[in-house]
């Protein structure tokens, strides 16, 4: 990682000017999610906060004056359900945005926004704002209904998926692109071909795999039970086999990211989740931390919160000498020097996250997961040997 420093001290001033480039901005519009999945690890998706639309312009202030913007900018609307505040909100969030871009986006640079929703609340009306603002929209559901149903509730304890279906449905009729995420848990592990041909028969393309992780209130992970290792290797070759089977028409992330690595010959130093200012996140209240998302809402014991700042009060490169930042961020890239000092997947890997790292090994200055064995290692095994084999590499 360039410029990581790991002698950091209270006091000891730190070159910045590495930090960066910002490329994708996290903003929470509101707390609340309409579902109670029993894996989320948001501790406040009961609270109905809501993104003052006062807060748009000191928001987009600070990142479009940072020194820390790069080329382009996403916009990510996420961290509690964005479709439980009403599509007026977002009506007057973009002329806020148009407002703010006007006197701070000096350099012309690109927003793109994207949304990442349950799905759940999509109707027409939502439709003709994400084409009004060309929205990428990503939706989350756990493959058919008798594996999503199980984890993905209501908060009367009815299952989602049928209103998830009916949001996709809006979005195929009004052709709006749209990825997925699912969540693969001990439960998804025994029906890797149900859940690719629910995929495919519902014409859904473009797919990411999240596993159930041990982060923020989801203390245990159902993937810690003895013997999910297998399973999990069984369930990514199984998926591996089907995808390949479609000639490139259905793209999963995970195999993608790493054939991308491997066929280009390049190697990861960072990721925009160990790295400072590559990822901004922005709370309700208009406070921002770095680094993962998942941060952003939680306290812990050694670090206590992530807020770094506020929007109305802090920039984004006044807050990277505070003790607190420091804290992090010695901790941080210590852990990524570990991890490219001992990890032979280092390159394909970057470093990992850190939120992995606190919740299962209790300190950010720590190296293998279970999240860096499943996402990556196992991942990295598999397309490496079905590459060999394609090319008679196997045995020589």
């Amino acid at each position: 990682m360039t410029n990581l420093m790991t002698d950091t001290t209270k006091n000891q001033s730190i070159d910045i000017s590495s930090f960066g480039p910002i490329s994708l901005v996290v903003i929470q519009p509101t707390s609340f999610c309409n579902l109670d999945c029993d894996y989320c690890y948001l501790p406040d998706r009961h609270l109905k906060n809501r993104l003052s639309i006062d807060l748009i312009e000191p928001i987009f202030k600070a990142i479009l004056t940072s020194p820390f913007l790069g080329n382009y900018v996403d916009i990510c609307w996420h961290a509690g359900e964005p479709l439980a505040v009403p599509v007026s909100f977002y009506q007057e969030v973009f002329k806020q945005i148009e407002i703010a871009s006007q006197k701070y986006n000096t350099q012309q640079i690109p927003i793109c926004h994207s949304i990442q929703t349950n799905g759940t609340l999509i109707n027409q009306a939502w439709c003709d704002l994400f084409k009004e603002h060309n929205i990428c929209v990503g939706i989350s559901i756990d493959g058919p209904d008798f594996l999503h149903d199980i984890h993905r509730k209501t908060r009367t304890g009815l299952g989602s998926h049928a209103s998830v279906m009916r949001g996709i449905n809006y979005l195929q009729k009004n052709d709006l692109y749209f990825n997925i995420i699912a969540v693969i848990n001990q439960d998804s592990l025994d029906y890797p071909d149900e859940i690719f041909q629910f995929f495919w028969d519902n014409g859904i393309l473009d797919v990411a795999f999240n596993m159930e992780e041990t982060e923020g209130i989801n203390q245990t992970s159902s993937l810690d039970k003895a013997g999910t290792e297998q399973r999990y290797q069984a369930f990514m070759r199984r998926f591996w086999d089907l995808t390949v089977q479609t000639n490139d028409q259905l793209k999963v992330r995970e195999f993608e990211s790493i054939c991308g690595l491997i066929c280009d010959d390049r190697r990861l130093k960072k990721t925009d989740m160990n790295h400072p200012f590559m990822i901004v996140n922005i709370d309700h209240k208009g406070n921002f931390s770095t680094f993962d998302p998942e941060l952003l809402s939680i306290k812990t014991e050694p670090y206590g919160d992530f807020i770094l700042g506020n929007v109305l009060t802090d920039t984004f490169e006044s807050v990277c000498h505070s003790e607190k930042f420091l804290n992090i961020y010695r901790d941080m890239a210590a852990g990524v020097n570990l991890c490219r000092e001992n990890c032979q997947y280092f390159g394909v890997c970057g470093g990992g996250a850190g939120s992995n790292k606190y919740w299962e090994n209790g300190s950010f200055n720590s190296a293998q997961t279970n999240a860096c064995r499943y996402r990556i290692q196992i991942v990295t095994d598999i397309v490496l040997n079905a590459l060999e084999q394609s090319f008679n590499l196997s045995n020589s």
